[in-house]
């Protein structure tokens, strides 16, 4: 793109979070349906880089929210993924569908869920996601919470009427007879083939211990992980009960 073409200072303005910018270039003739040369679009953008506020402006300008980005992508799913709770709720109240798919079938929900992301995934269901949608492997919503190891999420999607709570109580059964960092390190391995170095994490979120294993490069450079929630057993007492 030219530095002289609108949606170019719009990308710009975006990468750079410059609010007033984007306003600029949205009134000197850019589109809000505007992509860049790899067919990524501004609100796609704006949305996985957590702008609620250039987010809702491009949206008043006229961006679809579901529009798929590059055409595999929904702003909705890349806001979830994030935890990018503001983000979700701006394109939900602009009409984003709570349950749409993207690319491999994939809603925003499976990502909050896979994710841990609570506030994202109550938004959601508060916005009429489905608890009980199966997930890209057939799984479902509360299964993939409980394997998580999330219990705000599981109890965001019991409060909805989720099923398979049997399955779900299994799964997070299993789970806690796991090595949460050895299951993490298998799955990278399977996925990016074996012979990597790698390095364990641990902090702390919502008074639980996460668990994050990444691999590294040559150079000592984590190059993929993954991480996981360690709230198995208070998921167990949750999906024992009543």
């Amino acid at each position: 793109m030219s530095t002289n073409d609108p949606a170019a200072r719009l990308f710009t303005a975006v990468y750079e979070g410059d609010e007033d910018a984007v306003v600029r270039s949205l009134r000197s003739g850019a589109s809000p349906e505007s992509v860049d040369e790899d067919g990524q679009t501004a609100l796609y953008l704006a949305a996985v880089s957590d702008q609620p506020g250039i987010v809702r402006l491009l949206l008043v300008a006229g961006a679809d929210p579901d529009r798929l980005s590059q055409g595999t992508d929904a702003p909705l799913c890349g806001a979830a993924c994030g935890g990018h709770t503001e983000v979700a709720r701006a394109l939900l109240a602009a009409g984003a569908g709570p349950d749409t798919v993207e690319a491999f079938g994939f809603t925003a929900l499976t990502w909050a869920l896979r994710r841990g992301h609570t506030a994202v995934a109550e938004a959601l269901l508060a916005a009429g996601s489905d608890p009980d949608r199966p997930g890209p492997q057939g799984e479902a919503p509360l299964v993939a919470a409980a394997h998580r190891g999330s219990p705000g999420c599981v109890r965001a999607l019991l409060a909805r009427g989720a099923g398979a709570r049997r399955e779900a109580l299994a799964e997070a059964r299993r789970q806690l007879t796991l090595d949460v960092a050895a299951e993490l390190l298998a799955g990278l391995t399977l996925t990016h083939g074996a012979g990597h170095p790698s390095t364990t994490h641990l902090s702390r979120q919502d008074g639980r211990t996460v668990v994050e294993v990444q691999l590294l490069d040559a150079q000592g450079h984590p190059f993929a992980g993954d991480d996981r929630e360690t709230g198995h057993a208070e998921i167990a007492a949750l999906l024992e009960g009543p």
